[in-house]
């Protein structure tokens, strides 16, 4: 097992360290208007050999207080700068809803700048991204438009919705997060030479399945689909599916590498 004293350091990833000897670490990306904290529970389920890089984006969480990014490319850009140390070996991104889209770009991005590729993407609950968004652009709207919008994706705990000190914290990440993925703007590349395993939720009132099998264009590579029961945070109450199916292909695309 990898000693802490030889982590880099950054605000940017906390590390769980693997439990058995480190073959390889996989990135974990947050959804809108969400953290690391999302995944803290998946270093006790991910494989023994694998750890798990949880990424901390600024203005939530520990880095409240720092500033917000609202366009992706100005944040692949920094997240390629400040990733690029943790990258000493085989790698797997996961993200989920934005997540998903940061994790693609950035895979790309990578791919571009030093030649590196994730030994598999894990995409869950994004239309693959050549495709138009399930919604018109609402980031901008009134508080209480913009928020009867974000609900539709059932991703506000009511804990947190009825607690107004709460939502004066959480809202301008949701709108900063909701205008990363409304002023995203998809260009043509060749496809990543990765295997790609996109889930959905069969239930999902925004995300359908042919968006989800959709992703198949993106890689040249295998490509998988998984659905499981519930809507847009079906990760939540799939958590132990979900995971079993990652490790699956984890085994696969990563531990069984040369």
């Amino acid at each position: 097992m990898e000693s802490v004293d030889k982590l880099p350091v950054s605000a940017w990833v906390s590390i769980s360290l693997s439990r058995g000897c480190r073959l390889g670490r996989m990135f974990c990306f947050p959804f809108a208007g969400g953290g690391a904290m999302a995944y803290f529970r998946w270093a006790d389920h991910i494989l023994a050999d694998i750890e798990l890089a949880r990424v901390h984006l600024p203005g939530r969480e520990t880095r409240l207080r720092e500033p917000l990014f609202n366009r992706l490319t100005s944040l692949i850009d920094t997240l390629v700068e400040e990733l690029i140390d943790w990258i000493d070996g085989p790698f797997a991104f996961f993200g989920h809803s934005m997540g998903a889209l940061l994790a693609f770009e950035l895979a790309r991005a990578l791919r571009h700048r030093h030649g590196l590729l994730p030994a598999h993407l894990f995409v869950s609950g994004f239309r693959a991204p050549h495709l138009p968004p399930p919604d018109s652009p609402f980031s901008h709207l009134p508080d209480g438009d913009f928020l009867y919008r974000v609900r539709q994706y059932g991703g506000i705990p009511s804990s947190v919705a009825q607690h107004e000190e709460l939502m004066e914290i959480f809202l301008p990440i949701l709108r900063a997060d909701f205008e990363i993925m409304e002023s995203y703007v998809f260009r043509e590349k060749s496809p990543l030479e990765c295997p790609i395993t996109a889930f959905g939720g069969l239930s999902d009132p925004k995300i359908s399945c042919q968006n989800i099998t959709a992703w198949d264009i993106h890689t040249s590579m295998q490509f998988r689909t998984h659905f499981f029961s519930g809507g847009h945070f079906f990760l939540h109450n799939s958590e132990p599916l979900l995971l079993e199916q990652i490790n699956l292909q984890l085994a696969g695309s990563m531990l069984k590498r040369p």
